[in-house]
């Protein structure tokens, strides 16, 4: 096998070739590449951060609604008693008023019994004296005896 002056020119080609190569396309597509690997680095912690973001962001709302239920429940004790003391209250008036109204009732049937008991012994006293005039036969001035049917009236 002989050396001759072709294969050593192709040698010589394929060195200059390999040196344009590893001088002008290398360097721009190994920066590519890793300006690719950076982005994806960056993707990676975004969509880490991103992720824990979003478990912080489940545990705040977890608590937010955790909190509006305890409140909501405090609301809701709150009203219940409210509406307990409201009731509480409408029965206490509503018994006052009761006893006010049967108090009223009994003074009111009170005074119609003596109203009624003073109109029987005005009723009484008449007939009285009417009976002692035709039993006398005479008439018997009432504004006279007045002392006596008085008394008469409260015998009755």
């Amino acid at each position: 096998m002989d050396i001759n002056a072709t294969f050593i020119a192709q040698i010589v080609v394929f060195l200059i070739l390999l040196w344009v190569i590893f001088k002008f396309i290398v360097p721009p597509i190994s920066n590519m590449i890793d300006e690719r690997q950076k982005k994806i680095a960056e993707g990676l912690a975004a969509a880490e951060r991103g992720q824990k973001d979003l478990d912080e962001a489940k545990s705040r709302a977890d608590a937010v609604v955790s909190e509006a239920r305890d409140r909501a429940n405090q609301i809701i004790d709150q009203a219940s008693r409210r509406s307990n003391e409201i009731v509480e209250q409408a029965k206490h008036t509503a018994t006052a008023e009761g006893d006010r109204l049967i108090a009223a009732a009994k003074q009111q049937i009170e005074l119609e019994a003596t109203k009624a008991r003073e109109d029987l012994r005005r009723q009484v006293s008449d007939l009285t004296v009417r009976t002692a005039a035709k039993l006398l036969g005479r008439e018997i001035d009432a504004s006279k005896h007045a002392d006596l049917l008085g008394k008469l009236a409260s015998e009755i």
